[in-house]
């Protein structure tokens, strides 16, 4: 009678009577306690998968306020000092006609993070209420959030590198400032929420949607 209502309804591990590892994917029966492939833990569903996403989300959150408040660059040049910001010098980059470079920048370090926060926020929101996009829609944001999360660390990246080859004493030193920490904590912060999501979890909110 369910599938006869509702005849897009997907037919989940669970609603079959199985577990599905999430590690390597293989299909139990719930008996078993541990994967037989792999050895990872069985769950039908991960245990305070919800809680975790928002408590690394948060952390994430609080951690990406000062990285784009503090500098995220110090540079010192024959004895002169400057310091610049993600957004300062996104700027600096415009202001030196390197288009290309500040969008890389911009998307990188602004859009991608923010775009992050969202999607994870309307992941774990959609769990509990209702939502504009079908399932499957939203199973493929969330691989979109674990796909790209790892290019978040572009400024990192870049910080590091500098630190590393502009070592000239006096004439020219280049180090990372206290953002490129944050960023760095916000960027793994906000990996850690979206690998603590649970999947699962949408399929079953689909089927208690009665819409």
């Amino acid at each position: 009678m369910e599938n006869a209502r509702r005849p897009n309804a997907v037919l989940t591990a669970r609603r079959a009577g199985l577990v599905a590892c999430t590690t390597c994917c293989k299909v139990h029966h719930p008996r078993e306690a541990h994967c037989l492939r792999c050895g990872s833990r069985l769950h039908s569903r991960e245990p305070g998968s919800l809680q975790r996403v928002w408590a690394w989300w948060f952390a994430g959150l609080i951690m990406y306020i000062p990285a784009n408040v503090y500098p995220m660059l110090r540079t010192a040049t024959l004895g002169h000092e400057s310091q610049s910001t993600i957004i300062g010098g996104i700027f600096e980059l415009f202001a030196h006609h390197a288009y290309g470079v500040a969008l890389i920048v911009f998307i990188a370090s602004v859009i991608i993070p923010m775009g992050k926060f969202v999607a994870i926020a309307f992941l774990a929101l959609s769990i509990r209420r209702a939502s504009i996009l079908s399932a499957r829609s939203r199973l493929h944001l969330y691989e979109v959030v674990e796909f790209i999360g790892r290019w978040s660390m572009l400024d990192v990246f870049v910080v590091a590198i500098l630190s590393a080859l502009v070592q000239f004493e006096f004439v020219a030193n280049v180090h990372p400032g206290i953002a490129a920490v944050s960023f760095a904590l916000s960027v793994a912060f906000t990996m850690l929420s979206a690998q603590s999501f649970d999947p699962r979890l949408i399929w079953d909110a689909d089927e208690a949607d009665p819409t």
